[in-house]
């Protein structure tokens, strides 16, 4: 498909933005308080003392809560997630671990980066140190399986010092699209795919990632 004028070069044009699932604990009550206080602010110096970080801080979580729709990549294995690729490393069992740091400005809605079954989603406590710190693999985490065409597919979503909740869109059993929405972590995370033994990664430390449109592994 060509791609528009204004389009990032290798990203397709979006076709609409809406807001993620899960996003309603902290957006409803952000957006309430913003329209209570502007509603206000007439007859009230405090309210309208309150409205403009109010009205700020709303504008905020839309724009962090976005959830564009995005023309889904080829490739076998595909990023899950917005962000900057943190390490590449090779695993003791012959994977190879990609690291994709997401700062509070990406998108943080994560997509299936293989078609196939969800074996397995393992929600496993832990700490919340920044998610770019090494310690952070002890972090608060969902850890995936896809069973896909190149087998066992392993994808760990990562809580960072602000995220402290990872919300999963799909349950074990459920067969998905690759590029399919799988969950959603608030605020700066981390996300780490595991390639197959003998799949070579294509992208490289410090590379910006989409998620759904950035293909992963290289032929």
């Amino acid at each position: 498909m060509p791609h528009s004028p204004s389009s990032a070069p290798g990203v397709p044009p979006a076709r609409g933005v809406r807001l993620a699932r899960g996003a309603s604990p902290w957006l409803l009550p952000t957006v309430a308080t913003a329209a209570v206080s502007l509603l206000r602010a007439r007859r009230s110096g405090k309210a309208a003392a309150v409205a403009v970080p109010a009205t700020a801080l709303a504008a905020g979580m839309l724009w962090f809560f976005r959830d564009p729709e995005r023309e889904i990549a080829q490739g076998r294995v595909i990023s899950p997630a917005d962000g900057v690729v943190q390490s590449i490393m090779p695993w003791k069992d012959g994977r190879t671990r990609v690291a994709i740091f997401m700062s509070p400005l990406n998108v943080h809605v994560n997509r299936a980066p293989v078609a196939g079954t969800v074996t397995s989603v393992e929600h496993i406590p832990g700490g919340f140190v920044p998610a770019f710190n090494k310690e952070s693999e002890n972090n608060e985490r969902v850890v995936w399986h896809f069973d896909s065409e190149l087998g066992d597919i392993e994808m760990v979503q990562i809580a960072g010092a602000v995220a402290r909740r990872i919300v999963p869109y799909v349950p074990e059993q459920t067969k998905v699209e690759q590029g399919e929405r799988v969950g959603l972590i608030r605020f700066g995370s981390r996300v780490d795919i595991y390639l197959p033994e003998g799949v070579e990664a294509a992208v490289e430390v410090g590379q910006a990632t989409t998620a759904g449109v950035t293909r992963i592994d290289r032929d």
